[in-house]
């Protein structure tokens, strides 16, 4: 956990992340990554100087099997209070839209519902549980499928509802990821989504796993070039977006 917390310490620095007085909303997919965050946040805001306090919020899609008896555990260990929001996300999608391409609106509706249930809770953050490998493959995806240089910054400001979204595991590996799930033997729950593992990300995914084996510092260098002139698309000025 040592290299997990430096890792969100030196994010929390560039960006400034965590402010006194934040209530931040995470939010817990079920996945490896939401649930490191999740215990992250939870001793980093023991250790840091910074008083803040944190949710855990999860958006139920509305498709089965999706047991969250292991999530629950966890927030009572952890001493979090735990949110679930249910949605029809998944029947608009894949029933009502029947959408081809369905990972853009399901993201799209995930993201609303999150910022709205933080405007509910009286959160004024909501943390999203990205790492360093997410960064690059919505780089490669917004290259090689748009033609463009873009990926999300970690530190979003949404002009509807006035929430800003943080995103403290970019510096993490995935690698590491992988190894603090087994290390915490995180309550992992299954996605339930029909697309899961076919998705473009999934190919983007596969292609930055590709070039690592070439070239096994590449992430590293990725992110340096966001960082530094003529791309710096990690700015320090947060971005807006009107969500």
């Amino acid at each position: 956990m040592k290299k997990t917390l430096g890792c969100i310490r030196k994010a929390d620095t560039d960006f400034g992340l965590i402010e006194h007085g934040d209530r931040i909303a995470i939010g817990v997919s079920g996945g490896k990554d939401s649930l490191l965050l999740l215990h992250a946040l939870s001793l980093y805001r023991k250790f840091t100087h910074k008083d803040f306090t944190v949710t855990a919020v999860t958006v139920d899609m509305g498709l089965e099997p999706f047991d969250l008896g292991g999530i629950r555990s966890l927030c009572a260990q952890l001493e979090i209070p735990y949110e679930v929001r249910r949605t029809e996300i998944g029947r608009i999608v894949f029933e009502y839209r029947q959408e081809k391409n369905p990972c853009s609106l399901c993201a799209k509706m995930r993201r609303a519902v999150l910022s709205n249930t933080c405007v509910d809770l009286g959160c004024n953050k909501l943390a999203l549980g990205h790492h360093r490998e997410d960064v690059i493959d919505t780089l490669f995806m917004s290259l090689f499928q748009e033609g463009r240089i873009h990926t999300f910054h970690p530190k979003t400001r949404l002009s509807r509802t006035g929430i800003t979204v943080i995103r403290p595991l970019v510096y993490v590996p995935e690698s590491h990821v992988k190894h603090m799930d087994r290390l915490l033997s995180l309550p992992v729950v299954k996605s339930p989504c029909p697309v899961d593992g076919k998705t473009a990300r999934a190919e983007m995914d596969d292609l930055l796993r590709a070039l690592k084996k070439r070239i096994p510092d590449a992430p590293d260098r990725i992110l340096h070039a966001l960082q530094h002139e003529p791309y710096d698309l990690w700015q320090k000025d947060e971005l807006h977006m009107g969500e």
